[in-house]
């Protein structure tokens, strides 16, 4: 049974004829990311499964056999920037059109040291957010051309943490070699990444009818945490019978990457901020969600940051070179 709060897409968003249409979701094999590509298919989408595990994606993909439209897997490990290069040039010689972009997978990566990608990011923010960050503007033009399209980015409750202490991106050291590490912390300043670049691509594509949105979609009964380490997977899997009336299924996560990428009004706020009710928000006016609504974190909504984060990540990622 739905949370009483969930927030529903419209029917007549679920039932819209989407054949011809191109869709990429990252992280598609699980979780909210199936859902989402699942029922991007079943309206006549054609749908690109951006996956790590290609065995796994290839195992979802199989349950779409049956709908109207179709799908196809192609690797991209997020963390790994070459993967990501090799990701965009592959899907730029397939296909001459992207209507939207879901960049919905992510990582928590837990222990009490830092860990970091080949690339050397930390992984947390290689996973959620350097990844991201550079095969969206790499797929820009792409994206322009095949305006009116969309874009939306996996943020998390998370990110607004407590009036008592809001998270923000660390300019000088986003990488977490000058500072005490802390895993949670490090997954909070990602989000808050995520929800900073959303607005600040927003801003940069104006007037090119490209839709930015940063989501968070909720406390979803996926295996978020089934790549951490064994006693974090063992907490997650006692924790889901007892937190079931807080959370939600898979396919009520996926209501809200469904939302911004089918809904006539999101156009009309490009680069907001997206929610599902969530319990987990320490604001209690926040904790019904909204779409859009405001976060209560005045660094995820400063554009100053927004505007250097996005320039600093340029050059970390090799735009500028």
């Amino acid at each position: 049974m739905a949370h009483k709060n969930t927030l529903w897409t419209d029917e007549a968003d679920l039932n819209k004829d989407l054949s011809g249409k191109t869709y990429l979701i990252t992280g598609a094999n699980s979780g909210v990311g199936l859902e989402t590509t699942r029922q991007l298919v079943k309206q006549g989408a054609h749908v690109v499964m951006a996956c790590r595990r290609v065995d796994a994606g290839e195992d979802a993909r199989k349950t779409f056999q049956d709908l109207k439209g179709t799908s196809e897997v192609m690797r991209c490990d997020l963390a790994d920037l070459a993967s990501v290069h090799a990701f965009a040039e592959d899907f730029k010689s397939k296909h001459t059109r992207l209507d939207g972009l879901g960049c919905n997978a992510g990582a928590v990566i837990m222990g009490n040291d830092a860990k970091y990608s080949k690339d050397g990011f930390e992984m947390t923010l290689a996973a959620n957010y350097f990844g991201h960050f550079l095969l969206t503007e790499l797929l820009l033009d792409m994206l322009k051309a095949s305006a009116p399209s969309r874009v939306y980015i996996i943020s998390s409750v998370v990110h607004a943490n407590s009036p008592a202490k809001r998270y923000n991106v660390n300019l000088d050291d986003l990488n977490w070699k000058a500072r005490p590490y802390s895993a949670f912390d490090a997954y909070g300043e990602a989000k808050v990444a995520s929800v900073l670049y959303a607005m600040e691509l927003a801003e940069r594509l104006k007037g090119t009818g490209v839709t930015t949105a940063s989501i968070h979609p909720g406390w979803a009964r996926s295996n978020f945490g089934s790549g951490g380490p064994i006693w974090m997977r063992a907490a997650m899997a006692l924790a889901r019978p007892l937190t079931r009336n807080w959370s939600d299924s898979n396919w009520a996560s996926a209501q809200t990457s469904l939302h911004v990428l089918l809904n006539d009004d999101v156009p009309n706020h490009s680069g907001a901020y997206y929610s599902q009710h969530s319990v987990l928000y320490r604001d209690p006016e926040c904790r019904k969600g909204g779409w859009p609504m405001e976060t209560p974190n005045p660094n995820a909504r400063n554009m100053h940051t927004a505007r250097a984060l996005v320039a600093k990540t340029r050059e970390m990622v090799g735009l500028d070179t």
